[in-house]
């Protein structure tokens, strides 16, 4: 296979590597996380529900934030559980296109909602007589429809030229799961266009997004040291924190992971692929935990139930 060129019907999966003989030992943390982010997600989502305190927009941008979050851990670690419980290392061509479009669109789609959630806040602070005539259901509802189209429109295109290559040089793909640049390269083609295309993709989401993420709170920041109360500026300040946290927290992991992965030569493969998996499970942990010890209203809502039960 590897001194021919082919078209395969599945895909072989490595791992990591260069840590194979790892595998178990690290596949602990990654159970552990991705249950507790399992947990933690479906907790903040049944207490928005539950509490009409919180059927508010900051709260509907949480509450879709940890779905979504939900559906990106899990598009990723039930696959790479296998692989380092079972070497159950092979995915059909079909499902490693499949996997590939899901990871890609919910990073897409979480990208949207910390815009939507600085937007929010934005708003809340800027504009906070206005607040409740500009962000109402239906702007959410927009807002969703408008990042869910996105992602599918511009993730489609990186499966469909995967599918129209000829050939491939070999379908033993050194990753954890099928990410873009990973499946593109073992292509026995001239890849530039799928290169160039996912950079456009890359830069279109994610420094679209952050250019707004910044300026937002640089506005936000504006505004916050203008006010004339010191308990004031405290108070405002602290409402952004959260959103801070999760902001530097996902995009801090993004940018390092597709950095090196395209210009850092002398770093092993293995670091590479640790900081991708890490972009799939770390912010889904963290988000649900941030905000349940930062968010006075979801910590009380949460210790109401406690109590009850």
């Amino acid at each position: 296979m590897m001194n021919s060129t082919f078209y395969p019907t599945y895909f072989l999966l490595v791992g990591i590597p260069g840590l194979e003989h790892e595998h178990i030992w690290i596949s602990i943390p990654i159970f552990i996380i991705y249950i507790s982010a399992l947990i933690a997600n479906l907790m903040v989502m049944v207490v928005i529900l539950i509490s009409p305190r919180l059927h508010q927009p900051m709260f509907i941008f949480l509450s879709m934030l940890s779905f979504n979050d939900e559906l990106l851990c899990t598009s990723f670690a039930p696959k790479v559980l296998s692989i380092f419980w079972f070497s159950d290392k092979a995915i059909s061509f079909s499902g490693c296109l499949l996997q590939m479009f899901f990871i890609h669109s919910f990073a897409s789609i979480e990208s949207g909602f910390l815009l939507s959630m600085a937007y929010d806040r934005y708003i809340a602070i800027y504009k906070p007589l206005q607040y409740s005539s500009i962000i109402t259901s239906k702007l959410i509802t927009r807002l969703v429809i408008v990042f869910v189209v996105r992602a599918v429109v511009l993730v489609s295109p990186c499966l469909v030229m995967i599918s129209r290559f000829p050939a491939f040089k070999t379908n033993v793909i050194a990753h954890s799961y099928c990410e873009h640049m990973a499946v593109v390269k073992l292509a026995a083609a001239d890849i530039r266009v799928n290169s160039i295309y996912g950079l456009f993709v890359a830069f279109t989401i994610v420094g679209f997004d952050l250019l707004f993420i910044l300026l937002s709170y640089v506005m936000i920041f504006n505004a916050v040291f203008r006010l004339p109360s010191r308990d004031a500026r405290l108070k405002a300040f602290n409402t952004c924190t959260p959103h801070m946290c999760v902001f530097l927290s996902s995009y801090s992991i993004v940018i390092f992971s597709f950095l090196s992965h395209r210009y850092g030569k002398k770093i092993p493969p293995y670091v590479h692929i640790i900081f991708s998996d890490s972009y799939l499970l770390v912010p889904p942990i963290l988000n649900p935990l941030i905000y349940g010890l930062k968010t006075n209203q979801i910590r009380e809502e949460i210790w109401k139930i406690v109590r009850k039960h």
